[in-house]
């Protein structure tokens, strides 16, 4: 039991630390992430949205620090007690995620290692198991450090955390782990490669017979039956998943023509990124103005991609003076591209060749 312990005590600690230190990377994105598991199709507690950000921010953290308290052997009682109700929650969240197909990717890892919902409750369960044993023989929890300085261990981590979740909310991730980081050519992220696996699908094809509801399935197309058969509806199931390209959901577009191939050749583009302009900071926008007379002056041409519509854009084009053309994208893609609301992206020919937080635009090189 103590060597099953030990294992245990390692094993669990480095995987919490891994995991916390990925999503305090970038707690905005696992922001989103609890935004969705809120939303109401899924737990139907949409009262904490506003606080996913603070939520998100207070879980990565605490996170990181049971990883150490348990590797350092502090508050053992404490430490398990928490690992366990942690671990019960997250492992009832993945099942209903998996079972239920709600949530895609739970975001255990962030962007570095998506993980689809059955595996995320097979990690979940695996841990689970060794949380078990710590808990069972939490006595062997010894400190490997003096006493004395567990405390100050903790506070010095628990400072550090705060500060680098603040650095990265007022600028951007320090690692980039997303499909748009720096130096990747959107137009190669799009692309499918020569003989790529396709998605497989059946198709419940439901027909009316003599008063009498048949269903036919088939792998592709309508079945062949007679005149006698009434077409009801059709039911799709996807049997295996095939290949997705890393960007799938980028499109610019404006007045329904899309206009992504023409941006994305040009040699010197900049992309203002305003995921939605009615949760915009207003900071960050009230500076765009000096970006764009800049960035014109130098040769660019400049856009604005937006989720929003309508006379959203123009209140916020009058009121900030902010002289662009707006397109409009996908507003999952914006958020993924930048976590910054507004964000600035510097393109030469699809590739990104810079990205900046608005905290950060004097940065900009032209």
């Amino acid at each position: 039991m103590k060597v099953l312990v030990g294992f245990s005590r390692i094993f669990v600690g480095i995987l919490f630390l891994i995991s916390g230190f990925i999503k305090l990377n970038d707690p905005l994105g696992f922001s989103y992430k609890l935004q969705e598991y809120f939303s109401e199709g899924v737990l139907n507690l949409e009262f904490l949205i506003p606080f996913a950000l603070l939520l998100s921010v207070f879980i990565v953290v605490f996170e990181v620090i049971v990883g150490i308290m348990l590797l350092i052997g502090y508050l053992p009682k404490f430490t398990v007690w928490s690992l366990l109700l942690m671990i019960g929650f997250f492992t009832f969240l993945t099942f209903y995620s998996a079972y239920f197909n709600k949530v895609t990717d739970c975001g255990c890892f962030g962007d570095a290692m998506p993980l689809t919902p059955w595996q995320s409750f097979t990690k979940d369960v695996i841990l689970l198991i060794f949380i078990l044993i710590l808990f069972v023989g939490r006595k062997y929890i010894n400190p490997i450090f003096p006493v004395t300085s567990h405390k100050w261990i903790i506070f010095v981590s628990f400072s550090a955390c705060l500060a680098f979740a603040y650095h990265v909310l007022m600028h951007l991730p320090a690692i980039d782990f997303r499909a748009y980081k720096e130096g990747v050519n959107i137009n190669e992220g799009m692309q499918v490669p020569e003989g790529a696996p396709e998605a497989k699908f059946e198709y419940q094809w439901k027909f009316e017979l003599n008063g009498e509801e048949e269903i036919i399935t088939t792998t592709g197309d309508y079945p062949k039956v007679s005149a006698d058969f009434n077409f009801i509806s059709v039911e799709t199931k996807m049997l295996e998943e095939g290949y997705i390209p890393p960007i799938h959901d980028f499109a610019i577009e404006k007045d329904n023509v899309d206009h992504t191939a023409d941006f994305l050749k040009k040699d010197k583009l900049i992309m203002l990124i305003m995921y939605n302009l009615s949760k915009s900071e207003i900071e960050g926008l009230q500076g765009l103005s000096d970006v764009v007379n800049k960035a014109k002056a130098n040769g660019y041409e400049v856009i604005a991609l937006t989720a929003s519509i309508g006379d959203a854009i123009q209140k916020v084009k009058a009121n900030h003076n902010i002289n662009v053309d707006f397109y409009t994208c996908d507003e999952t893609a914006l958020k993924t591209i930048i976590r910054s609301n507004p964000g600035i992206v510097k393109l030469n020919k699809g590739t990104i060749i810079q990205k900046l937080h608005w905290n950060d635009k004097d940065d900009l090189k032209l």
